[in-house]
């Protein structure tokens, strides 16, 4: 990773005075991603991206997604859980996961700049645990996906890659916690082994562009969650090719940490 942006942040904040430009070295010592140098004299707000696993590479695909959303609103800084596995698959990963969340997003919350906290996995695993912890705004990327998915009562579906029985009926419920069920329209997973899917774009676009047709003539979706950090690519690619919404948890997240700084 390029050393510049946090020379230049420096540089920046040494206009500040010493104290600030220590605070900012400190908040930031981990060496993941800092947002460009041009964000970061726009705006004196943070929104740190909490990755509840330890692959750093797709917490920085996913902090690369929320500054879509928070540019000159906020500087987005990622933050990975180095001690958890590179990959949640099972519900105690997810246990296990959920004390190195809450410990960052606590010392990520001393630092007043930082307005907001994203968790960023789709079972949001130590979400509540940490917005008992801190007071500033906690956004779940998988519970905010679903609230803007059944947004002004639309129905919606999800599409996947992983043809897990427990992960699919874990939307189902995470549906109905948050009062959507009767909106709920079901899953399409694509077919074939998801490791080898994900490795090809083009293949990874047609299958999901199936199932995405599927959700909507099949299931009368009127929008489509993406069910997964590796999807997110891929539905910014696709979504010109259909008028319903197809919707990115970490995308969601982001518009709802912007929404909330902007009201206060």
């Amino acid at each position: 990773m390029s050393i510049f942006p946090f020379l230049t942040a420096r540089r920046t904040l040494a206009t500040c005075g010493l104290l600030g430009a220590c605070l900012f070295a400190s908040f930031i010592q981990a060496g993941e991603g800092q947002a460009s140098s041009s964000q970061a004299t726009e705006t004196t707000r943070a929104i740190v991206l909490i990755n509840p696993n330890s692959n750093t590479a797709a917490t920085r695909s996913m902090a690369d997604l929320a500054r879509l959303e928070t540019e000159g609103v906020a500087t987005v800084i990622e933050r990975s859980n180095t001690g958890a596995p590179a990959l949640l698959t099972t519900p105690q990963d997810m246990v296990e996961a959920r004390p190195g969340v809450v410990a960052i997003g606590v010392e990520a919350a001393r630092d007043e700049r930082v307005a907001a906290i994203i968790v960023s996995a789709f079972s949001d695993p130590g979400l509540e645990e940490l917005r008992a912890e801190v007071d500033i705004p906690v956004f779940g990327i998988g519970e905010e996906v679903f609230h803007e998915a059944a947004r002004g009562g639309r129905e919606f579906g999800i599409v996947t890659v992983t043809p897990d029985e427990a992960l699919i009926e874990s939307f189902r419920q995470k549906a109905a916690s948050l009062g959507y069920e009767p909106l709920y329209r079901g899953v399409r997973v694509t077919p074939g082994d998801p490791t080898e899917l994900v490795q090809s774009p083009e293949a990874l676009d047609a299958a999901l562009a199936e199932a995405v047709q599927a959700s909507i003539d099949e299931d009368g979706a009127q929008a489509v969650i993406m069910g997964g950090g590796p999807l997110s690519a891929s539905a910014l690619r696709l979504q010109p090719g259909f008028e319903v919404p197809l919707v990115v948890a970490v995308n969601a997240a982001a518009r709802a940490a912007v929404e909330t700084i902007r009201s206060e």
